[in-house]
């Protein structure tokens, strides 16, 4: 008998600031690289997020994931930590690292990876814009 693998989404909303730079290279460089993006007081974003699950029902339940647990999960390990924040200044996961969308999708999945049983597949879309978003694991 073939798995009924089904795949789950959790779509939720965060508000936050960053500033592209890399501190290893001039103003002008960061300025050229980065453009507004650079803005040295910083810009913000309304981020959509949509979080995959991907596993197989479970046969008493119905359910591949509690839709429920999920929800209550990001809302701990993710909004509770990024939402209405500068990214840059405020959060100890970009101190050292550069929030650029692709990083702040690897971190959030780093975040709920931990957290999610691993016979589930995971897999993080982070809208930045309505028109740009990334994609974290790809394939």
């Amino acid at each position: 008998m073939i798995p009924n693998k089904v795949a789950v989404f959790r779509k939720e909303h965060f508000n936050a600031a960053h500033r592209l730079n890399n501190p290893n290279w001039s103003d002008e460089k960061n300025e050229r690289v980065y453009g507004k993006c650079n803005n040295y007081n910083y810009h913000g974003h309304n981020y959509d997020l949509i979080v995959q699950v991907t596993g197989e029902i479970d046969p008493e339940t119905g359910y591949v994931m509690d839709m429920k647990v999920l929800s209550d999960l990001i809302k701990k390990e993710v909004l509770d930590k990024f939402d209405h924040k500068n990214l840059n200044l405020d959060t100890e996961e970009f101190s050292n690292l550069n929030p650029s969308a692709e990083n702040i999708a690897i971190v959030i999945y780093d975040k709920l990876r931990d957290k999610i049983k691993t016979n589930f597949d995971l897999k993080i879309r982070l809208y930045e814009t309505e028109r740009n978003f990334v994609e974290y694991p790809i394939g």
